[in-house]
């Protein structure tokens, strides 16, 4: 009996300690806001976040499950995987001290853009004058890189994490309950279990993060692949137009990277893809050439047609008429750049729920024929980022529906009709019926004699 009651008291003695232990390791970190995703936009998320002056008192944390994208020493190869960064991108990108980077590393502006029908002779350009530029094209590597240099300046007030990923998700309720945390619960694959007032999923296509929060996703393939490549021009030049030409099989691209390159972006089938790249570097630098230059596509009824509609825009609009430029000749392909990934769109039924909001791909992917996929990811950030810091302001939880909303609002107004354009416009452009090819191409040139409109389609595509 004495023995039962020395082992009795020694208990109670150390209960307070593997209690307090037990607590420690039970007890979740509390962050104010958790990024799912550390890609172009998520990290681009994070940058603003630690640069915003009313957030500097937040915690905040980057989860990324690849390693760090540091570039030490810049190749002298281009990537394969390069983005059109619009105006509005570069001023987000510098407002928190990201395009100093790029700059410092490498990138191409570029001034016009010409894009044009391989079934008829219609085109319509875009200018800028020569202080502006109408874009710029960085290799998706210098943008990474570029951010997490910034990163790791503002380590103070943004966390990160590598090589790590959520296990699961435990959402709160939408009303405060006793019996459950108030925060959104996160359980890493490596054991660590962590709570956030506000989960921003920046975690691409295949979002985890919006099928663990039940918001619905439309998708629909394009039926098409994308065969990148960097190329080497015939002769050097400025290189600072951006080409495009709609084939009966999908939209290809020549994009300025150099003097002496450029980047291709080539939508087409499946099969169409496969055979690109089961060519040798001869052949398939004359099939570029040909996408390029060839008129085999062109229906004689519709070019006469064209030719009188953009006669009667000549003498009508004379300033409205543009000079059609030839695009470059490619002499050969880097050997090792040639690649190919499939092509699709969707869209998020919801952007935001309790607790959660999603950015970029996780909200919204589009066809690449508008160079605006990583464009609208960074207006994303800069929306949800302006919202948290007014909410922040105001003294108002980070998590809460009301100013989410606000976001969600700003942003499918934007992202929707531009998203439906670009699908419109695939379709548009995929058929080879004589009357649409007709009525896109009298189209094309009409939008192209009327500055005011070509106007506003550049102010938009600038955001």
């Amino acid at each position: 009996m004495a023995l039962l009651v020395h082992y009795y008291r020694a208990a109670l003695t150390k209960l307070p300690q593997l209690y307090s232990r037990g607590l420690h390791a039970e007890t979740p970190v509390v962050y104010d806001v958790v990024i799912a995703g550390g890609g172009m936009v998520g990290t681009a998320m994070a940058c603003a976040l630690g640069n915003d002056p009313h957030l500097r008192n937040k915690r905040i944390l980057l989860l990324e499950a690849g390693h760090r994208k540091r570039l030490d020493h810049l190749p002298a190869s281009f990537s394969n995987r390069v983005s059109a960064i619009s105006p509005g991108s570069a001023t987000l990108l510098a407002s928190f001290g990201v395009w100093d980077h790029i700059s410092s590393m490498r990138l191409k502006p570029y001034k016009r853009m010409q894009v044009w029908d391989a079934c008829s002779d219609a085109l319509i350009t875009f200018d800028k004058d020569d202080m502006d530029d109408m874009g710029y094209i960085v290799e998706n590597d210098v943008i990474i890189a570029a951010l997490t240099r910034q990163l790791e300046a503002m380590s103070d007030r943004v966390e990160v994490v590598y090589r790590s990923r959520a296990q699961g998700y435990v959402w709160p309720p939408a009303y405060h309950s006793t019996d459950i945390s108030p925060w959104v619960q996160i359980q890493l694959t490596d054991g660590r279990r962590l709570q956030t007032r506000l989960l921003i999923g920046a975690d691409g296509q295949n979002s985890v993060v919006r099928r663990a929060a039940g918001i619905q996703s439309l998708e629909w393939s394009c039926n098409q692949t994308a065969v990148v490549a960097t190329l080497h021009l015939s002769e050097a030049t400025d290189n600072n137009v951006a080409w495009q030409r709609f084939l009966p099989t999908g939209p290809i691209a020549l994009l300025p990277l150099s003097d002496t390159c450029s980047s291709l972006v080539w939508s087409t089938t499946s099969e169409h893809a496969a055979a690109l790249l089961s060519l040798d570097a001869e052949n398939f630098v004359d099939a570029v050439n040909s996408a390029f230059w060839s008129n085999e596509s062109q229906l004689d009824l519709i070019s006469s047609a064209g030719s009188l509609f953009q006669s009667a825009f000549s003498i009508l609009m004379p300033s409205g008429t543009s000079v059609r430029q030839l695009p470059p000749s490619v002499s050969q392909v880097d050997s090792t750049s040639r690649a190919a990934f499939p092509l699709g769109m969707g869209h998020a039924t919801e952007y935001v729920r309790h607790r959660v909001a999603l950015i970029g791909d996780a909200a919204h992917r589009v066809h690449p024929l508008a160079g605006q996929g990583v464009n609208m990811g960074f207006g994303d950030v800069a929306s949800l980022v302006q919202h948290m810091s007014k909410a922040a302001f105001n003294g108002k939880d980070l998590g809460w529906t009301s100013h989410l909303l606000e976001y969600e609002t700003e942003r499918q107004r934007h992202n929707l009709p531009l998203l439906i354009s670009i699908d419109l416009l695939k379709r548009l452009y995929s058929t080879k019926q004589p009357p649409v090819i007709l009525l896109r191409s009298l189209g094309l040139q009409a939008t192209n004699a009327m500055s005011p409109i070509k106007e506003q389609i550049m102010a938009f595509a600038s955001k």
